[in-house]
């Protein structure tokens, strides 16, 4: 039994008698402090008037004086997020230990699987929301990146789509044309016309949200940073010809990989901000409904998974990473991959940099460059990764790639299933519209942009199998039932540190030396934080007299 603590109670004579002695002993303090009198602190004298640039001197004297007080404030933040980092930590720990030592081993493995079902972050999550909205719809968007259309198309999804019958028709977007040069947009277009109707886009930066129409007080909006959309009414036009030939109305499924920009031409489509967007990966996590018109419906689909087998490049660029909770090496890979694919040369003076050898190097250059540095002056090779991933995902660096120079179909792709495709669209009109969508583009010279070899189409994965790994779940959960017993009764007290591992502990601090914030489970961790916090409180209620007293 664990024994209590002693209760920090005191007699009222003895508190009061505590209280005498330390004004006394202040009393004295204050007495020695008068008779030995204060040293009157060195006057600043300055700098004399006739003294030679007295004004320069005295700017550098102030700026020094404010670099210091900068660096002060900066280092009282980090020490603060240290703390906060350390009682996050300690809290979780206590929170794991508490849960083996009352038993609840058995029911936390069981609730994991659950969990694991009802998570929206989980792989399973995503591919059913995704099977839904590719089954809800009578036309599939793809959404390709216009810099490595290839590199953004997913056999697995277009063979689901082209022979899953019912009419499904499947339209490829060519978004983020904006980023690439037009010579090369062209022939993209050309390329990809030959197998599915391909539409030219450029969505809008930035959208007036929706929820604040109805709100006297208008939000700011700023005007310099929003571009309009192109190709809008190109695909609007598109999806409306074909609803009338259907004599219906019509479900518009948008899917495609990470970062493509599927919320943002939904946005677009809409003209205010009606999905969720960020240069974060895996934003949407469900099927989202859009109105546009009373005939068409778009529904918003989360990202489509990577599958592991792919090459890190597509990994890299493709899958929905955590940046902030991956491991160091896989983002160094990733990064690796992707100057491997790019010209050395044209990397060196987009980042204005000096000749590198290897990765590490590289990334040390550019953090010294960007002022991302840690104490004593030391590369932030974490951060600088992190960043550079984000900016290749994202719409600040413009590269482009070739298409393949002969036309290879996929075995899932037909003559004949390309007719079907095709068919029900006005083609003639797609082209005037996409040359339109061209010439009014602003479009980054070849000498501003990279070369990018592509890695060819990304595999994803489109259906998991969910049935089986219920029943495995199920029968699982019956055989702990039966072994409950087992595992009480091996369960003691002193065994409980051995149990929780070393790996798991490091592991842990591994996590939170990675990660400022946690970017999935932050309100989950706050709220235990903040349960244990109370506890504390609660049980130290009783008030330590042996303080000192003012």
């Amino acid at each position: 039994a664990e024994l209590r603590k002693a209760s920090k109670r005191l007699t009222c004579h003895k508190r009061y008698k505590i209280q005498k002695k330390i004004r006394e002993h202040h009393r004295k303090v204050r007495k020695e402090a008068k008779k030995r009198g204060r040293k009157k602190p060195k006057k600043d004298p300055g700098v004399p008037s006739a003294a030679p640039f007295k004004e320069q001197l005295l700017r550098e004297a102030e700026q020094r004086k404010q670099r210091l007080e900068e660096l002060k404030q900066k280092q009282k933040l980090n020490r603060q997020k240290e703390h906060e980092k350390k009682r996050k930590l300690e809290a979780k720990k206590n929170a794991k230990i508490k849960e083996k030592a009352e038993g609840k081993e058995s029911s936390g493995k069981s609730k994991a699987k659950v969990n694991k079902w009802l998570d929206k972050n989980s792989k399973e999550s995503f591919c059913r929301e995704l099977r839904k909205v590719i089954e809800a719809s009578d036309v599939v968007l793809e959404v390709l990146d216009a810099r490595d259309p290839m590199g953004c198309r997913c056999p697995q999804l277009e063979e689901a789509v082209t022979c899953s019958g019912g009419g499904k028709k499947l339209v490829l977007v060519l978004n983020k044309i904006d980023l690439v040069p037009k010579e090369n947009l062209e022939k993209w277009l050309n390329y990809l016309k030959k197998e599915f109707p391909t539409v030219a886009f450029k969505s809008a930066t930035l959208m007036k949200d929706k929820t604040l129409q109805s709100t006297k007080r208008r939000a700011r909006v700023d005007v310099s940073r929003t571009s309009e959309c192109l190709g809008t009414k190109c695909l609007l036009k598109l999806l409306q010809e074909y609803g009338k030939t259907q004599n219906k109305a019509i479900q518009v499924g948008v899917v495609g990989f990470p970062n493509v920009g599927k919320s943002s031409i939904i946005n677009s489509l809409k003209g205010v901000r009606a999905c969720n967007v960020g240069l974060t990966r895996g934003v949407t996590k469900s099927m989202q409904i859009v109105h546009i018109d009373k005939q068409t419906k778009i529904l918003d689909s989360p990202s489509i998974i990577a599958d592991p087998s792919n090459s890190a490049l597509a990994l890299a660029l493709r899958s929905i990473i955590d940046t902030e909770e991956s491991d160091l090496a896989d983002l160094l890979e990733g990064i690796c991959a992707i100057l491997s694919h790019c010209n050395k040369q044209q990397v060196i003076m987009r980042y204005s940099i000096p000749d590198f050898e290897n990765t590490e190097e590289f990334l040390a250059l550019l953090a010294q460059k960007r002022g991302m540095l840690k104490k004593g002056g030391v590369p932030d090779i974490e951060n600088i990764t992190k960043v550079l991933l984000c900016d290749w995902t994202g719409a600040k660096i413009s590269y482009y790639s070739q298409p393949p120079e002969s036309q290879t179909l996929p075995p899932y792709l037909t003559e004949d299933k390309i007719a079907e495709m095709q068919e029900c669209f006005n083609f003639k009109n797609l082209e005037e519209e996409n040359n339109n969508t061209v010439q009014a583009l602003k479009c980054p010279s070849p000498a501003n942009s990279i070369i990018f070899q592509s890695a060819g189409m990304a595999n994803g994965t489109i259906v998991v199998e969910e049935a089986s790994e219920w029943e495995n779940f199920e029968t699982s959960k019956e055989g702990e039932e039966e072994e409950g017993d087992f595992t009480e009764s091996d369960d003691d007290p002193d065994n409980l540190k051995e149990e929780m591992g070393v790996e798991e502990v490091n592991q842990e601090l591994a996590l939170v030396s990675l990660t400022d914030d946690f970017p999935f489970s932050e309100s989950e961790h706050s709220d235990s934080l903040l349960l244990n916090l109370d506890k504390t409180a609660d049980e130290d209620d009783a008030y330590d007299f042996n303080t000192d007293y003012v």
